[in-house]
């Protein structure tokens, strides 16, 4: 049996090397970092425009980045300060400048905040034809009809709220009750009852605006 002693002779052993081995492979290594830092060199000498030029233009956009988020969160800041401000003070003129200086729901926003202060309707208008985003757009035409009702036959009023006749609107049920409600005003009982049976049928009519319909059926 092989004893741990043969074992060990019979290893190979490393071979040691010589001076002269060492001293060739640290001339080597040498050789070999003096080729890689002239090629290294040659290289930056060759593209170092580019490679300043790309470095720049990461420097730019991120300080860009930054700047526009401080600026966005700024003027958010600043938004919420004058609505708030506006809102506290009653204040119909400076909801009516912010909506004129900002825009998308921001804008229609303090548009009908301002309206609801002062009554004037002519903010009403405004808002259902340039507002920014269509609920606020139909909330504002439902006011309308709402005020100027009287002076509409039911097929007028109908078309003054058809915008809202999809379900796409929030306002939709609201809208068709009230222009059934315009056609049972008008004598048309039947037009009003087709609208109401469409309301009374649908599973997602609000319960409130179902009761209504069923009471007026």
């Amino acid at each position: 049996m092989t004893t741990i002693l043969e074992r060990k002779k019979n290893l190979k052993q490393p071979v040691k090397k010589t001076r002269e081995e060492y001293a060739e492979d640290a001339l080597y290594r040498e050789v070999w970092e003096d080729v890689n830092n002239e090629k290294t060199q040659e290289f930056l000498k060759k593209y170092w425009r580019y490679i300043v030029a790309a470095v720049l233009g990461i420097m730019i956009v991120v300080s860009v980045i930054q700047i526009g988020a401080r600026i966005y969160h700024s003027s958010k800041v600043a938004t919420a300060v004058v609505y708030e401000n506006a809102i506290a003070n009653v204040d119909a003129n400076a909801l009516a400048n912010l909506a004129h200086d900002k825009g998308g729901a921001t804008s229609d926003l303090a548009l009908f905040q301002a309206y609801l202060i002062d009554k004037d309707i002519n903010k009403l208008e405004t808002l259902a034809q340039k507002g920014h985003t269509r609920d606020f757009k139909d909330l504002a035409k439902l006011h309308l009809a709402t005020i100027n009702g009287d002076k509409m036959d039911a097929v007028e009023f109908e078309k003054s709220v058809s915008s809202m006749d999809t379900k796409n609107s929030p306002f939709f049920y609201t809208s068709r009750l009230m222009v059934a409600q315009k056609y049972l005003a008008s004598g048309e009982k039947e037009k009003a009852d087709k609208i109401l049976d469409v309301i009374i049928s649908d599973k997602n009519a609000p319960a409130s605006i179902s009761a209504i319909a069923q009471t007026l059926r």
